[in-house]
């Protein structure tokens, strides 16, 4: 930064020396004007210094030195040698203030102030023709010059803009993507591990007293932890393929509907649960958010159940209407006042909000009946 102002200022400094000795050099050489002259010459090239800090103020300063000068110009000894100088710093000043930002109000001053000054040095003296079309080309085209930087400027800046936005969504985008993978995750990992620590923990039972069923429990922890590798590997494939050089940030698999709720609530019987399933209304299509929602608020619901609860018997609900879908799964364990939201249960509110719908938590006497309305028209 300090080395882009010294380069400003470098620039400044050069275009301010060069704009006055090609002012002032007229005025002294070859024959030398009043002193008076050789003062509006500098007060028309000096300034040109501080014309990007006060734009404004400098313009006026100098077109006020050139209409002085332009007026009191035939007047002069010798005069001849000055009739085609040019109004150099005018002509920087012009450029750099339609190069410049500026609010609507001080455009329109300093557009005014130097069509009045450009009027005033060209009709006062009585110019020719020919000085009013070379001065006039000179200040249209330096005008021209800046509104084509400022243009430029804008066009960079504006760029600029967009790829830091393009940027923030992709990084939105990316969190939410992790957000969403945490919540799978967790929902995978709770519920199969659960299913499986269940029958694990009842497995030493069956072999002892009911050796015939043991084959069951073994191959309901099987099943649970086939599901949960499956599942895995699709999380672990997304992230995987996010990390692909050229690719998306983070890739989508296919995730469990409510297709897959039969055999959600099959691994809940065989963890022990009396299970019932409610349907009314008639099912359609969902959004692939709404039935992915749909699919782990039940899966969260019954491992929340199964782990927490201490329920025999749970009931699962689905009732489609017109614009909505109602999820409801209620056990009759221990229910609680308050009860405690931990990952899971701040996950189903995340999926819940994500598709702009809305979740409830009850308690009752006995149980615990979790609400979720999903809008799918």
């Amino acid at each position: 930064m300090r080395a882009s102002i010294l380069s400003h200022s470098r620039a400044d400094v050069a275009i301010a020396v060069v704009v006055t000795v090609m002012t002032v050099t007229p005025v002294l050489v070859p024959h030398r004007q009043p002193w008076w002259a050789v003062a509006l010459a500098v007060l028309m090239s000096v300034p040109v210094l501080w014309r990007r800090r006060a734009v404004l103020s400098a313009g006026a300063v100098v077109g006020c030195a050139t209409t002085a000068l332009s007026i009191a110009m035939k007047s002069l000894p010798h005069s001849g040698a000055l009739m085609l100088l040019l109004p150099y710093g005018v002509l920087v000043c012009t450029y750099t203030f339609a190069a410049a930002d500026l609010s609507r109000v001080r455009r329109a001053v300093g557009i005014a102030g130097l069509a009045a000054g450009v009027a005033v040095s060209l009709v006062v003296p009585h110019e020719n023709l020919e000085t009013y079309r070379y001065l006039l080309t000179a200040i249209v085209a330096a005008y021209a010059l800046g509104v084509g930087a400022r243009a430029r400027r804008a066009g960079r800046d504006a760029e600029r803009e967009r790829e830091a936005r393009i940027r923030e969504e992709r990084a939105a985008a990316v969190a939410r993507e992790r957000t969403r993978i945490a919540r799978d995750m967790h929902d995978i990992v709770t519920h199969s591990v659960g299913l499986m620590v269940i029958q694990a923990e009842t497995g030493p039972l069956v072999v002892r007293d009911h050796p015939e069923k043991a084959e069951a429990v073994f191959e309901a922890i099987a099943a649970a932890g086939r599901d949960a590798i499956g599942q895995l590997r699709l999380i672990l494939g997304a992230l995987r393929a996010g990390e692909t050089p050229g690719g998306p940030a983070l890739a989508r698999g296919p995730q469990p509907g409510l297709d897959a709720l039969p055999g959600l609530l099959d691994n809940a019987r065989r963890a022990g649960l009396e299970v019932s399933a409610d349907v009314r209304g008639e099912p359609r299509r969902l959004p692939s958010d709404v039935d992915i929602a749909a699919y782990r608020i039940i899966q969260e619901a019954l491992t929340n159940t199964i782990r927490h609860a201490g329920a025999s018997a749970v009931r699962v609900g689905l009732r489609w209407s017109g614009d909505t879908l109602d999820v409801e799964v209620a056990d009759n364990g221990r229910g609680t006042r308050e009860p405690r939201e931990g990952h899971g249960m701040i996950g189903m509110r995340e999926r819940v909000a994500a598709c702009g719908g809305r979740l409830a938590v009850r308690a009752g006497n006995p149980g615990l009946t979790v609400t979720a309305t999903l809008p799918i028209g």
